[in-house]
């Protein structure tokens, strides 16, 4: 049976965006653009497949489908922009067999103009047809929540912003078969500039609450208090929370050299967050300090590498600098991670606890880096013989809290 859909890019946008089609009947097919991570695992592998999902046998299958949704991963590039080459080598390859009245939309992170400016040249010229008038285009940012169990794509409102209204329409129409809600914005730009204005909305907040961590903690203020406590206000504030940095497949984008000028709070953001890991390691040589220890030679455990509870995703895990910089103090640095069976940093592997408890007592510090479900955190503090708690999970007093 020829599929509906093609999602082109398989990686932390396209996946759930398949499992998402497949899950609403919608026969689809997958085309890798990359190496990407699959995060899928056998059970659910094999749901999709039994649900009519299959992976491309060559690029001419993307010239059979009504709707194809470019997911190509946007990763930082040297210059600190994004790197688009994923999202070209997707556009290059759909091109030649795209054919009349087919729907092209973009969900890759991009900066607004990327989808009329960059993926519509690059269509028309492989393809000979006009972006329209001979087919549909639009932008729809991504709202893909790893792990999240509350909000799914079938209950997260999903932005569309087409070429044309017609081009809006035809989008719609696709996704309102996913989702229950569909939101139309003015165009590709607009639609752009929300998966701009949520990706920062998030870095910035994060960066506040950093910042207020390391000014508290100077001053004997109780962070997590404090924000236990800002949070039963019911307008004007959302609760975030501190941690050991940033990490996710979402980066910051502060517009440097477009438009005239650039977002200022973006970059200090990304500069305060980017400071995380190294306050994180100055805090563990001082508490070891305290207690008579040196770095230099200290065992550290680090609990939960990944950089979102209860998933194995690495992506920008602030865990790999703390690590870094804890070995180049000549500290002997393990980790225990439920979802990471092996991990390596500056290309050698760091030895992996089998026994949490027994590594916890064994090192001098143990640093809770990422509070999966399944760790006991109350008896981890009894355990341990240090325990620095990144992000306030830890029952009160039970460790020193970042």
């Amino acid at each position: 049976m020829p599929a509906d859909l093609a999602v082109i890019g398989l990686g932390p946008l396209g996946l759930p965006l398949a499992q998402a089609a497949v899950a609403a009947g919608i026969p689809t097919v997958g085309y890798r653009t990359g190496p990407e991570p699959g995060s899928l695992s056998p059970a659910e592998l094999r749901r999709m497949l039994s649900g009519g999902f299959r992976h491309a046998g060559g690029p001419a299958e993307l010239g059979r489908v009504r709707t194809a949704v470019i997911c190509a991963p946007t990763p930082r590039a040297a210059d600190g922009g994004l790197d688009l080459g994923q999202v070209e080598t997707a556009a290059r390859t759909l091109a030649p067999r795209l054919r009349p009245h087919t729907t092209v939309i973009l969900e890759s992170s991009v900066l607004p103009g990327t989808t009329e400016d960059f993926l519509r040249p690059l269509l028309e010229e492989g393809s000979g047809l006009r972006a329209g008038r001979d087919f549909h285009l639009a932008y729809s940012p991504s709202r893909v929540d790893p792990g999240n169990r509350a909000f799914t794509p079938a209950n997260t409102p999903k932005v569309i912003g087409g070429l044309t209204p017609a081009c809006t329409e035809s989008a719609a129409a696709f996704y309102g078969r996913l989702t229950d809600k569909v939101v139309r914005a003015r165009g590709t730009r607009e639609a752009e500039a929300v998966q701009l204005l949520e990706t920062n909305f998030r870095h910035v907040n994060i960066a506040l609450v950093n910042e207020m961590a390391v000014l508290c903690h100077d001053l004997g203020v109780d962070l997590w208090d404090v924000i236990r406590c800002a949070e039963t206000k019911p307008f004007g504030f959302q609760a975030f929370r501190p941690g050991p940095g940033v990490g996710g497949h979402a980066v910051p984008q502060d517009l440097v050299g477009r438009a005239g000028r650039g977002l200022r709070m973006v970059e200090l953001a990304r500069q305060v967050n980017d400071q995380m890991p190294r306050y994180v390691v100055q805090r563990a040589a001082a508490l070891l300090n305290e207690h008579g220890k040196s770095a230099r030679g200290a065992r550290v455990l680090l609990l939960g590498v990944a950089y979102k509870p209860d998933l194995g995703d690495r992506q920008g895990t602030p865990a790999r600098e703390i690590a870094v910089r804890l070995m180049e103090l000549g500290a002997s640095v393990s980790y225990h991670d439920p979802y990471v069976p092996s991990w390596s940093v500056l290309d050698r592997p760091v030895p992996r606890a089998d026994s949490l408890y027994e590594a916890a007592a064994d090192a001098d510090l143990t640093i809770l880096l990422q509070q999966h479900r399944t760790y006991d955190l109350q008896g981890l503090s009894v355990k341990a013989q240090l325990l620095l708690d990144t992000r306030g999970a830890t029952p009160t007093g039970a460790a020193h809290r970042l």
